[in-house]
C-alpha cells in the first residue's frame, strides 16, 4: 500500500533539528525565529521544546516564500536582509 503523505524516508513531521538541517540554518536559528516570529509554522505534540514539530511540505512552502531576485526586493519583502 502506497501512503502519499509519508515514506520511510521522507517523514511528515520533523524535529526542530531535522527542519533546520533541511532548511540548511543552525537549530538555534530556528528556535529563535519560532520565540519571535516569522518564521516557518510548527506544531506543539508534546511538552515543552521537546514536542515541537515542523511539517516537512509547510517548511518548504515557507522557504519557498522568501525566494526574492535582489538584496532590495528582499529588504521590500521584508526578509531582513
Amino acid at each position: 500500500m502506497n501512503d502519499s503523505k509519508t515514506t520511510s524516508a521522507q517523514p511528515l513531521y520533523l524535529v526542530t533539528r531535522e527542519a533546520a538541517s533541511l532548511l540548511r540554518v543552525s537549530e538555534k536559528h530556528l528556535r529563535n525565529l519560532r520565540v519571535r516570529g516569522g518564521g516557518p509554522p510548527f506544531s506543539r505534540l508534546g511538552e515543552a521544546s521537546k514536542g515541537v514539530r515542523y511539517n516537512r511540505q509547510a517548511l518548504l512552502d515557507w522557504a519557498a516564500s522568501r525566494t526574492a531576485i535582489s538584496t532590495s526586493a528582499a529588504r521590500e519583502l521584508g526578509l531582513g536582509v
